[in-house]
């Protein structure tokens, strides 16, 4: 049986890959230290476990409406307006059974076939498979590594056809951590706004910031701009909830309203028990991060200063998200590696340390470290790969 042109063209997710093989030597009794996670190695906060539990002893185990409960509806509303200064009615927000839906969801009502969508690289795996699945065409900008892996205002110009639709912005960044300024985002706005493209800000890193850098959202600098802004959001990484399924998107009520006519006929709707989860966690007032991001910003100094030692290897310091993307190409070449790739496989295969090639998200002179482990795991890590790029140097 001949398969959907649609799927041919997929790429296996690099994380989901790396992550497997690790999974496979650590079962085969191989002491494994996987840093490819892409999620806090923080438990759900305990409150928000408690509001499930009752959840599902009341009875809220039936089908909900297909964009949300009203009722967390209303707390993603209040948390916009108090965290983002982002004023929405219900009727422009979508749940969804996390945040990758919410992207895939809109690129399906968003696209036509070869509508362009401009994609900064590097960038998050999932993006243009996504884009491609809505018969859409994903425009990659790779950015250079020395403006902090950020895009230019002349780039994206230079990117823009007649058949450009939209433009990603992540920030913070999967998988380099780096955050745009407001200045910065100003810049890409006002072209955004002169070439009428829909802007697509997927925000979910937001409160994993360790400066004092604020996070800003592209569709709070002006009106005009929140018009034609879908920003993307949820509580996987904030509350530790990547297991949950809990995003939203929240935009004009025409695009948020054909989203949930596609969610009505896809998913039914985001699980009952997980929405008054995520209802608990935007409706605390108890700041249940501080305690992740704290130990977060400890371990991104440590693996940040280890991995600068380590030869051939090169790494800036991002702002937020939990990664960092250092350059390996000196290493990989000294080493005698063919490519990135390989040297991550031989690696995992000799000194069993997991980490993600940089070709998935774009850009195959880096490697992507997550250091949601332990600050001991990340200095054995860091020991290895230290002792891994010694024995192979030529």
């Amino acid at each position: 049986m001949e398969l959907a042109n649609r799927v041919k063209t997929l790429t296996p997710s690099s994380t989901l890959a790396i992550t497997a093989k690790a999974k496979q030597l650590k079962n085969e009794g191989h002491d494994v230290i996987g840093l490819g996670a892409g999620e806090p190695d923080f438990n759900t906060p305990q409150f928000i476990i408690d509001a499930a539990n009752e959840a599902a002893q009341n009875g809220f185990t039936k089908y909900t409406p297909s964009g949300g409960i009203p009722k967390l509806k209303e707390a993603i509303v209040n948390k916009l307006q108090k965290d983002n200064g982002l004023s929405y009615t219900t009727d422009e927000i979508i749940v969804t059974t996390g945040a990758k839906h919410a992207l895939y969801t809109l690129f399906q009502v968003l696209l036509n076939k070869g509508d362009e969508v401009i994609v900064p690289a590097p960038y998050w795996v999932s993006y243009p498979e996504q884009i491609k699945l809505a018969e859409g065409k994903p425009v990659v900008i790779k950015a250079d590594e020395a403006n902090n892996f950020k895009i230019t205002p002349e780039q994206l110009e230079a990117s823009i056809t007649d058949k450009t639709k939209a433009l990603i912005i992540n920030s913070p960044s999967n998988p380099t951590g780096m955050m745009y300024s407001k200045g910065e985002l100003e810049k890409i706005s006002d072209i955004c706004l002169k070439h009428n493209l829909l802007i697509v800000s997927d925000e979910i890193y937001e409160q994993l910031i360790y400066t004092d850098d604020q996070h800003v959202s592209i569709a709070g600098i002006s009106d005009q701009l929140k018009e034609q802004s879908i920003v993307i959001n949820g509580v996987s990484k904030s509350h530790s909830m990547t297991g949950w399924r809990i995003g939203y998107a929240a935009g004009p009520n025409k695009i948020i309203k054909a989203m949930t006519n596609l969610a009505s006929h896809s998913t039914s709707n985001p699980t009952s028990i997980s929405q008054y989860a995520a209802l608990a966690a935007y409706s605390s007032e108890e700041d249940s991060g501080e305690e992740m991001r704290r130990t977060f910003r400890e371990r991104l100094d440590t693996l940040h200063e280890l991995l600068n030692e380590i030869p051939g290897v090169s790494c800036r310091k991002p702002k937020g998200a939990f990664y960092l993307f250092p350059n390996v190409k000196e290493a990989v070449r000294q080493n005698g590696f063919e490519s990135t790739d390989a040297w991550v496989t031989a690696l995992l295969e000799e000194e069993k340390v997991a980490l993600v090639p940089g070709s998935g998200f774009g850009f195959p002179d880096n490697v992507r470290l997550s250091y949601a482990i332990s600050i001991e795991l990340l200095k054995e890590a860091a020991e290895r790969i230290n002792r891994f790029v010694v024995n192979h140097q030529s």
